[in-house]
This record gives C-alpha cells, structure tokens and sequence, in this order.
C-alpha cells in the first residue's frame, strides 16, 4: 500500500491486561462508483492492476452505502485521486466512473497475532516476537525467552484469541522432571484443562500433558519410522510414552511390546491402545528401560504373539465376508480376523525403538548378551535370531557438522555396546533442537557378537 496505512495503533502501555477495545482504526480510501456489470472487467483490467485496493480481508468491490441495490464501488489503494497512477485515471474516466471516497472500520478481529504483538510489545522486542506455538489437542504451548515474561499472559490470550481451536495456553518452564523427562509449565492463558486429545497418524491420543512427553514436532519422525516396520514385525519400544510410534505400529499390524517408566504414561498409553483398538497387539509394561531391555526378548519367547494374519478389514468388509462364506458353504473365505492365523507365532523382535534421546545411548549396554542362552533360561536362539534386531536410538549431538556429528554419535554408541557397528548403520537428522543442539536417529544392525556375548 504506497499510501494507506492498515497497521493497528500503537498500543505499548499494554503490559497485564489485554484492551480489545484500544484496537480500532479508520481508513478513508477513495472509491469508483461503476454500474455492477462492469465491475468484473475493470477488476481485470491491466490499468486496473496496480491500483485497486489489496488488504486481507477487505473486498475490493461493495455496495454504495448511498444506494445498496445500485452502483458498486471499486475501492483503490489510495486516499487522494492525485495519488493513483495516471494510467488508472485515465481508465477510470474512459468509463465514465465517478470517484468518491468510503470508510474502512478496522478492529481487534482484524489485525493477526504479530500485528496486534508488534503494536503492544516494546521495540526492541518486536523482531521475533513470541506468536509461533505447537498445538496438542485443544493445548498450546510456548516456550518464551525471559525478555517475554512480563507480557505472557496478554502474550497466551492474544494466541488463543487469533486461533479458535485452542482453549488452553502454556509457557513451558526450564525445569524438566529429571525422572520421566517431561516439562513443567506455567498457565498463562485460558481454561486449566490439560487433558488433551490429539490426532496423529490416523490415531487418536489422549494424556495429560502435565504428566507426560509429548512433542507435535516429532510427527514426521513418528511416520517415517513406522513406515520401516514390516506389518509382520515385532516391535520393541522401550521408552514408548503415551504410543506415538506403538499404536501407529500396531495398526499397521505390527506386535508390539510397549514400556515406559512413568506410570502415567503407561497408563495413557495402556488407554491409547484401547481406544485405537489394537490391544491384541500391543503389551504394555512399566519398568526401568535397562531392565526392559534384558527381560523382553524372553517375554517374546516363552509367549509369543500370534502370527500376522493379513490386513485388518473393516467390520462392514467382514460381515461381507461371512455373508459370502454362508452362501457359498465354505469357511475359505472368511476375513483373516475370523480365522486362526496361517502363520507361526511371532517369536522373534525385529526393532528396538529408543525414544529418549536425552540419554537413551546410555542404555545401550544393556543389549550385551540378551541372546545369551545364559540371560534366556538355558534357551538357544541363534536360529529364531538368524537375523539380528536393528536398534533405532534417537540421540542429541553438539556437532552441527554431519560428518563430525556421525562420527561423535558412532563412537559413544560403539563405546556403550563395546563392539564397532557394521555397514548397516545409518543417520537421520530428526530435527534442531537449539542453535547448537542437533537432534538425529541413529538406526544399526545389533552386532552378533554384542547380542550374544557371555561377558
């Protein structure tokens, strides 16, 4: 806009309390009258283009207020005639159209969440003003410099106003539970209402985002890791949360074996599998993860989950089936949840996920001699395991350099199992966590030697 200024009025005397009614503002834009019909060509016209008025929110052409069902007006971009371009004055006249001027009335549902903030927070604090959140469910939540602090409550309601959805905002605290690794947090805006629900991966969870882990930003890293598993797979998560990668899992058809140590989360977890319906899939534990590691390929043995009997059908597509079956006088046809599985018991753990990237490599060493017959009750399984399990660890790193951070994950992996990786290892860049914190997945082979040392 070369003349017309849309920004709100500046409001910097705001600091606790948020006054709706400080934001209004009234723009006098000059206007042509035109007969309806021509409003469509002169909205397309090539003189036109630079000149009519282009502001979210307003439309271009509106009634005359002085005769609604009469002529239109094209409202332009400027306040004076002297300041359109002379090609769209000399448009205008060629057809005839009379100018006039109309009122804009702008408030507080006008403006979004930067421009109401810019117009509140001190200069020096408007670059990168706090507007950006993760939603989680009806929850949003912030994490606002210091700097920010003596605005956030005007901060969390201004979010909430300009986002319909949310009802509740939080400003996460720099105090972490040093046990279960979730984040304490401040309400800043909205109800005190921290039972989300959330969807995610054609899966819904519920859970108290208070008492658990959980992070939106991870969804793609949830994906792309369950798009790894084979439906016939056995899954091992060892530090699974409320089941952003078990559920998903199990409603490919993967078996799962899901363990987390806060029992909260073992309890929304337990309720996430229920709810999404894959409960003949998912086991669900709450240990120590080191312990877990030790005691689960055992559990996978002596009670193994039954074989993968083929895509889950619908309820509708199964009574199609049965219906057909009755018919036809064969049970051949029945849908694979009606029927024993044809394939053997799934015995065998194909993937541990290692979701704590904090400190998860630290747990590595547990992995010595969990094929042992001696951790196995005497049991040998060098032919159930002809294939070794491939272990996903997510982890942090300081090196922004790929290569330097490869190396540096690689060697405290390697030190933590005490055997080097083979050629099966490989590293993904999950995400930047801070400007000098790198977050990546490392995915390997377990080494044989590892898996069933004696040592």
């Amino acid at each position: 806009m070369a003349s017309l200024d849309a920004s709100p009025p500046i409001n910097r005397w705001m600091k606790d309390t948020l006054v709706r009614d400080a934001f209004h503002k009234e723009l006098t834009v000059l206007a042509a009258r035109v007969p309806p019909a021509k409003t469509g060509s002169m909205l397309k016209a090539k003189a036109m283009k630079a000149a009519i008025i282009d502001l979210p929110k307003i439309k271009s052409v509106v009634p005359d207020p002085a005769n609604p069902q009469g002529d239109r007006l094209l409202l332009l971009r400027v306040a004076n005639e002297a300041d359109l371009a002379p090609e769209a004055q000399d448009y205008l006249k060629a057809e005839s159209a009379e100018f006039t001027t109309y009122k804009l009335e702008l408030d507080y549902d006008y403006w979004g969440a930067d421009d109401i903030l810019h117009s509140i927070l001190p200069e020096e604090l408007c670059e990168g003003s706090p507007s950006g959140f993760a939603m989680t469910g009806h929850l949003a939540h912030m994490n606002l410099n210091a700097d920010y602090l003596p605005y956030k409550h005007i901060i969390g309601q201004v979010v909430m106003d300009k986002n319909k959805k949310i009802k509740t905002v939080v400003n996460k605290l720099d105090s972490i539970h040093t046990t279960f690794r979730f984040f304490k947090m401040e309400l800043i805006a909205g109800e005190p209402d921290y039972i989300v629900q959330h969807h995610e991966s054609d899966c819904r969870f519920t859970f108290d985002f208070t008492e658990v882990y959980w992070n939106s930003r991870l969804h793609t890293e949830h994906d792309r890791l369950v798009t790894l598993f084979k439906p016939e797979d056995v899954v091992a998560d060892v530090f699974a949360g409320v089941g952003p990668f078990a559920v998903p899992a199990a409603k490919k058809g993967c078996a799962v074996f899901a363990n987390d140590l806060n029992p909260n989360s073992a309890k929304y977890l337990a309720q996430n599998v229920e709810d999404n319906k894959v409960a003949s899939n998912v086991r669900v534990t709450c240990e120590d993860g080191r312990d877990y590691i030790k005691a689960v390929v055992l559990r996978s043995l002596d009670d193994p989950f039954p074989g993968y009997a083929g895509p889950r059908l619908s309820s509708r597509d199964q009574q199609r089936q049965r219906r057909r079956a009755a018919e036809s006088g064969t049970t051949s046809q029945l849908p694979p949840d009606a029927t024993a599985p044809s394939t053997p018991p799934r015995a065998r753990i194909s993937h541990f996920v290692m979701n704590l990237p904090d400190s998860a490599i630290t747990f590595l060493d547990a992995f010595r001699g969990i094929l042992a017959p001696s951790s196995l009750s005497g049991k040998d399984v060098s032919e159930v395991y002809d294939i070794m399990p491939m272990v996903h660890c997510h982890c942090f790193t300081r090196e922004l350099d790929v290569d330097k951070a490869e190396a540096d994950i690689r060697q405290r992996v390697e030190a933590q199992l005490g055997h080097t990786l083979g050629e099966e290892t490989l590293f993904h860049l999950v995400r930047s966590v801070a400007p000098n914190k790198e977050m990546y997945c490392i995915s390997f082979r377990l080494p044989h030697e590892v898996a069933f040392s004696t040592k």
